[in-house]
């Protein structure tokens, strides 16, 4: 049984039943809400609410419109569940007092984008599509291909030819079937959808499935369980996230406005503010937050960090409402700041992808800028794994010395 009440157009404000649309607002091509019965799951109480035996995302499958999956003793069920640290050094750097870092590279494929890829799965599973697609440049669709691999689906990835090479590899593992398009994600994006109309695939992509949001919203609910009793009311706490197409963002805005909706954020002194962060080369969404619009205009995106570069987001109104909603903001940083803060992040022995170490480089830009203060509580969430890009690793962390076999040469090099 689900609480699955249907869906409502983030545009208009039309609600539709489950079974009436399958991806968009039918009036105006708006992202869907997933509407729950909040109602009813009050009822239920918190000992019905959560899982208690386990330790991955479907501890909160009461509040997923899905059924569960199956797939025990699967990387499927092993989604979310990651851990969060809180190192001393990068607060004594930034100088606040309380800072976690939520890493995502545990995730089965070592990036966010797992939580999204289970529950669409298990919604394939739900309405038998054998078949499902996405764009991507690459973390997407290693989570797809991964998580359809688990329960024997077959994947079809659209990525961009500029896509690292790591991910694509990860991807031709898992034994999906990897087109590399001629041209940047946007042009994938179109492609994937024109490919799942015709041959009638069901589609992933963020900003177009709601079921992707729905599987991304547990990192919120994960943050707020790590940190329940643990803040001061009278502090928010202040979320820091990276933001490409927009649907990591909308997805945990919808994961603190569910737990809103029941009554459980005074766990955490409310609200949270959320902080979307993107690179100066690939900023439609905070182009349009600074302007106080909710109108994306694209963006030709050159960001070394692919996997938030993208033209024309496509969630991107639900991602401002985010920050505006929550009194968080938008904040750009040059793919310079990006690059040092992967090594920023390595001394504590978190291991970040370009995009993942963005957030941090944000939080550093807010902490300048007086957006946060000492006594306030951060989370910062890194959302994939440095191995997924290891040219941009070798290049933020610039060479080793080569040296002569001798202990001499070990004296001069470590000058001991």
């Amino acid at each position: 049984m689900t609480h699955f009440l249907g869906y409502r157009c983030s545009v208009c404000g039309a609600q539709y039943a489950p079974d009436e649309v399958t991806y968009t607002c039918p009036a105006d091509g708006g992202n869907l809400d997933v509407v729950l019965d909040y109602a009813a799951l009050k009822r239920r109480g918190m000992a019905d609410l959560i899982i208690a035996d386990d330790r991955s995302l479907w501890r909160y499958l009461p509040l997923l419109p899905v059924r569960d999956p199956g797939g025990e003793q699967t990387p499927l069920r092993r989604a979310g569940g990651t851990p969060m640290y809180a190192p001393p050094l990068l607060s004594r750097n930034l100088g606040l007092a309380h800072l976690w870092i939520k890493d995502e590279s545990p995730n089965p494929t070592a990036s966010f984008k797992d939580r999204a890829s289970a529950v669409v799965v298990a919604r394939a599973r739900e309405i038998g599509a054998e078949v499902v697609v996405t764009a991507s440049t690459g973390n997407a669709g290693a989570a797809l291909a991964g998580m359809a691999a688990a329960v024997g689906h077959q994947a079809v990835i659209f990525a961009p030819r500029t896509a690292p090479p790591a991910k694509i590899a990860q991807l031709r593992v898992f034994g999906a079937q990897v087109l590399l398009v001629d041209g940047n994600y946007d042009a994938a994006f179109d492609l994937s959808i024109e490919a799942a109309n015709a041959f009638g695939w069901y589609c992933r992509n963020t900003g177009y499935n709601p079921f992707t949001a729905e599987g991304k919203k547990t990192a919120a609910f994960e943050i707020w369980e790590q940190l329940r009793g643990r803040l001061s009311p009278a502090r928010r706490l202040s979320v820091f996230v990276s933001v490409g197409d927009g649907n990591i963002i909308s997805g945990l805005h919808k994961g603190f406005k569910d737990l809103h909706a029941l009554g459980l954020l005074d766990e955490i002194g409310g609200m949270p503010r959320i902080f979307g962060v993107q690179s100066e080369n690939s900023a439609a969404i905070a182009n349009a937050f600074a302007a106080g619009t909710e109108e994306i205009e694209p963006v030709h995106a050159t960001t070394l960090a692919d996997s938030i570069s993208v033209d024309l987001p496509r969630d991107g109104l639900r991602a401002v409402r985010a920050a505006t909603q929550t009194g968080g903001a938008y904040l750009t940083v040059s793919d310079e700041a990006i690059l040092q803060a992967i090594p920023a992040l390595g001394r504590v022995g978190i291991f970040a992808e370009p995009a993942g170490a963005t957030a941090y480089a944000g939080l550093a830009v807010a902490v300048q800028q007086g957006l946060v203060v000492p006594e306030e509580p951060v989370v910062v969430i890194n959302t994939g794994s440095g191995l997924k890009d290891v040219k941009s690793a070798m290049r933020a962390a610039g060479e080793a010395p080569i040296i002569e076999p001798t202990l001499a040469a070990v004296r001069r090099i470590m000058a001991v």
